[in-house]
Order: structure tokens, then C-alpha cells, then sequence
């Protein structure tokens, strides 16, 4: 069980998704599906499909095999958002890709539903990582080597998350020189989860200070080195075609630096909500 192999100061919950597509701003989860292991070896399991209220490429389809008749009858992740913000709070979290795909996306969609869910402090374990950093390989050539067995349900979210939960497993008995507390075992992959402050990674934390992580003109600079540069960079981009959470966190700092408000001819944020 992961619980023996892996010191569990709070329950980690290893989640998948399967989506409309591959771009975490734009696509919407069909189902989702988290396995939440408790330090004492307990588990509890959310498994939900999803009507991503948009049809489902078929590309996608071929994928996972989740068509829009499927899920025609599901409820919305609006619906499902805080029972699943429920689910996931106080919790570590871990998945194959999560760092890069399922955790954005699952930022996005709850910054949709409405839902305030702050994963900067969460520490995240991604399998992927592991697998890549110490040999190379797929979701299914990762159950071979560590399991010994062939995956079964692939692109299925739960059969993908049960999967995870043994690749885990496998990785930690295999690699003795492995960490066996998660943040030490996070800090060793670098995966934790306190450096993006959008799920784009384009406003990003150095030793807690924000920085630009985008573009030619300002990419690697602090916040306030861009607003004494260029302050109405930040206008522009809560003008420009950024998601909601870079938004919200650059009008928050501009009410820090700028207290009488934003210009006259900017429409606030909180005027598009």
C-alpha cells in the first residue's frame, strides 16, 4: 500500500481526468476520478463523469471513449465543484502528468464554477516525473516496469488513478534513495505546486516574490520592477485575453501599489464577474 511505502503526514489523493481536449485554459473535464489514501491505509474514492456542457471532440472521444450521449444525463463540474473541493481539502495530491495537465485543468474549471480552491501550498507528487527522471517512459510502459503488469482502463480517469496509486507503490519500493515523506519527495522533483500562481504558470513565485513568466519584454522581472519600468503594463493585461486567476491576482497587487484604483478608462475586473 502507498501508506507503507511512503510517510503520510496528511491523506494524498492521486487523481485523473479525461477532457474535450489537451489545453487546460480552453478544455473541460468528461470525468474525473480521485482515489484519496489516508495515513492509516484507509481509502476513499470520487469518481465522476461530467457533461462538459460543450460537444466532445471526436479526437478526444478516440481517446478516452466518452461521447456526448455518455454524458448527456451527468451533471456539470459546477454542479460537482464543491463537493469535490471538499474532497480535496486538507490534502496532498499526486497523479501521472498532474503538474503539467490534470492540475491546471482542474484549476480552470473551478475558477469557472466559482469555486476559490488555493493549491499553492499543496504539495504535489507526480509519477510522471519520477518515472522520467529515473527512466523514461508511458502511463502503461510505467506499470510494466514497476508492476509487472499490462494497464488495464487506460484513458479511463479511475482506471488511470488506481493505476497511478500502484506506479507509486512500485516507485518507492524500487528506488530505496527515494524520499518517504511527500514534501521531501515533492522538493526533490520540484513539483510543488507554490511556484505558479496561475494554472498557466505565467505569473510565477521566487522566494514568494511574483514575477512575469511570459513574453519577451518583462519574462524573469519582479512585479515591482515592471510597475516602476511600465505601469501600465498591468492595465493592459487585465484588458488583454488572460484567464480569470491572472486577473484577479494583478488587480489585487495594483490595489497594493496603486490604492486610488485603476485609470478611468479601464473597466474593472470585478465589473466582468
Amino acid at each position: 500500500m502507498l501508506s507503507e511505502t511512503l510517510a503520510l503526514d496528511r491523506p494524498i489523493v492521486v487523481f485523473d481526468t479525461e477532457a474535450t481536449g489537451l489545453y487546460p485554459p480552453r478544455d473541460r473535464i468528461v470525468e474525473i476520478a480521485c482515489v484519496k489514501i489516508h495515513p492509516d491505509g484507509r481509502t476513499e474514492t470520487f469518481h465522476r463523469r461530467v457533461n462538459p456542457t460543450v460537444p466532445i471532440p471526436e479526437d478526444a472521444t478516440r481517446v478516452h471513449g466518452i461521447t456526448d450521449a455518455d454524458v448527456a444525463a451527468e451533471p456539470t463540474f459546477a454542479a460537482i465543484a464543491r463537493e469535490l473541493s471538499g474532497f480535496l481539502e486538507g490534502c496532498d495530491l499526486a497523479g501521472y502528468n498532474v503538474d503539467r495537465y490534470d492540475l491546471p485543468l482542474l484549476q480552470f474549471e473551478l475558477v469557472r464554477a466559482g469555486v476559490d480552491v488555493d493549491f499553492r501550498k499543496t504539495n504535489v507528487v507526480d509519477a510522471q516525473t519520477i518515472f522520467f527522471s529515473e527512466e523514461g517512459r508511458s502511463l502503461s510502459d510505467a506499470m510494466r516496469f514497476y508492476v509487472g503488469e499490462e494497464l488495464a482502463d487506460a484513458h479511463s480517469a479511475l482506471g488511470d488513478a488506481l493505476a497511478t496509486v500502484r506506479v507509486l507503490e512500485g516507485e518507492l519500493r524500487r528506488y530505496s534513495h527515494l524520499p518517504r515523506r511527500v514534501p521531501e519527495l515533492v522538493d526533490r522533483y520540484r513539483t510543488r505546486g507554490t511556484g505558479k500562481i496561475d494554472p498557466e504558470g505565467k505569473l510565477v513565485l521566487k522566494a514568494d516574490v511574483p514575477h512575469i513568466n511570459f513574453g519577451q519584454k518583462h519574462r524573469g522581472k519582479p512585479f515591482d520592477q515592471v510597475f516602476r519600468e511600465e505601469p501600465s503594463y498591468f492595465d493592459w493585461i487585465l484588458k488583454g485575453e488572460f484567464s480569470l486567476p491572472i486577473k484577479k491576482y494583478v488587480e489585487a497587487y495594483l490595489l497594493r501599489v496603486r490604492p486610488e484604483g485603476p485609470p478611468p478608462d479601464r473597466r474593472s475586473v470585478r465589473s466582468k464577474r
